[in-house]
C-alpha cells in the first residue's frame, strides 16, 4: 500500500505543491508538481533523511550585546535539532568574534561546525 504525501517546496520563492508517493517500504514510486528538478531533489531528501540548518544564538561575554547569533556551516540531521539546541545552550563565546568564525569544530556531527554570525568587539 502506498501513500500520498503533500510538500511545499522552499528551495526557491515559487514553492511548488509537490505531491509525492511513497512505497510501503518508504521508496519514492513517483514526484509531481515540481517545476524544476530542485523540487524533485527536495522532495527525495525531505521524505527520506530531511536535514535543517540550525540558525540560533548562544552567551556572548566581554562584549556590548549578551547573546551572539550562530548557524551550523552545513544542515544537520531533522531528528539532532534538540540535541544541537541542548548544546548551544550551554556554550558561551567570548569577544572578540568576527563573523565566519568558528566557535565549535564538528558540532554535533563531524566535519559540521558552529560559526557566528555576526562581529562582537570587546569592551
Amino acid at each position: 500500500m502506498s501513500a500520498v504525501k503533500t510538500l511545499t517546496c522552499v528551495v526557491c520563492p515559487a514553492g511548488c505543491r509537490i505531491e509525492a508517493t511513497v512505497g510501503e517500504n518508504g521508496e519514492i514510486l513517483s514526484v509531481t508538481g515540481n517545476g524544476c528538478p530542485r523540487g524533485r531533489a527536495y522532495a527525495v531528501s525531505e521524505l527520506t533523511h530531511p536535514v535543517r540548518t540550525l540558525t540560533t544564538t548562544v552567551r556572548l561575554t566581554g562584549a556590548a550585546a549578551c547573546r551572539l547569533p550562530v548557524k551550523t556551516d552545513k544542515p544537520i540531521p531533522r531528528e539532532s535539532l534538540f540535541e544541537a539546541m541542548r548544546l548551544a545552550r550551554a556554550f558561551t563565546a567570548a569577544a572578540p568574534v568576527r563573523r565566519g568564525d568558528v566557535l565549535v569544530h564538528d558540532f554535533i556531527e563531524e566535519g559540521t561546525n558552529l560559526v557566528a554570525c555576526k562581529s562582537e568587539d570587546p569592551i
